[in-house]
């Protein structure tokens, strides 16, 4: 679970290839209201969030700064870029077929990312 004396934002994600148990919903529901704008999937075992750029060039901008920041804590979303400049971003834990702190983790570094530079409509 998360410390509360520590950021998700300030977090490292940690290698996860199974064992570590699925977050219940209620500790993903915590763990989403210090993620705002992410949603959480109807069985828990993902949360998502969109964002709608002005143009595609920043759309795809984004787009790479969020896999170099996945590459970077090898933890990887789902990304989905449509319309041109829309992003959907998925993050679950392939590994153990739900959510982990990472997935948290990488949602809050998103939520860095756009509060300081990314400029979604």
């Amino acid at each position: 679970m998360t410390e509360p004396s520590k950021a998700l934002s300030q977090k490292q994600c940690r290698p996860c290839e199974g064992g570590v148990e699925v977050l219940s919903r209620s500790v993903a529901e915590t763990l989403l209201a210090e993620t705002p704008g992410w949603q959480l999937d109807a069985q828990a075992t993902s949360i998502r969030r969109d964002f709608k750029f002005k143009h595609f060039v920043e759309a795809v901008a984004m787009l790479n700064r969020i896999a170099e920041l996945a590459e970077a804590q090898q933890h990887h979303p789902d990304l989905h870029l449509t319309g041109y400049r829309h992003l959907g971003v998925v993050l679950t834990t392939h590994a153990i077929g739900g959510l982990s702190e990472n997935d948290f983790i990488i949602a809050a570094k998103v939520n860095s990312m756009i509060d300081h530079g990314g400029d979604p409509v």
